[in-house]
């Protein structure tokens, strides 16, 4: 098992309804999309989404971090530890289907 799970975001800040789930082809390839309430200041939005991702594959918020895109749209989270079914469910969420 690897130690650390890379995971391609694409973050919709400012959203009337925070939602997490479906795909952005983005800079680092297929990205899952978090739309959060927070807006896109101060980091706010880059918080809301680490702890929505967290929840969303259910890992502890310390286990997500920010690996690179803090003032973009476009992302890219690390999840420490993960459990082997997580890259499972990133594809659920990001895909919408098993593959």
């Amino acid at each position: 098992m690897d130690d650390t799970l890379t995971v391609a975001v694409r973050v919709k800040p400012g959203a009337a309804r925070a939602r997490v789930g479906g795909r952005h082809d983005g800079p680092h390839g297929p990205a899952l999309v978090i739309a959060v309430n927070a807006p896109p200041v101060d980091g706010r939005a880059t918080e809301a989404a680490r702890r929505a991702l967290a929840e969303a594959l259910g890992v502890r918020p310390a286990a997500v971090s920010l690996r690179a895109g803090s003032a973009s749209r476009d992302k890219l989270f690390l999840v420490e530890r993960p459990p082997p079914e997580l890259a499972q469910a990133l594809r659920r969420l990001r895909d919408g289907a098993d593959r």
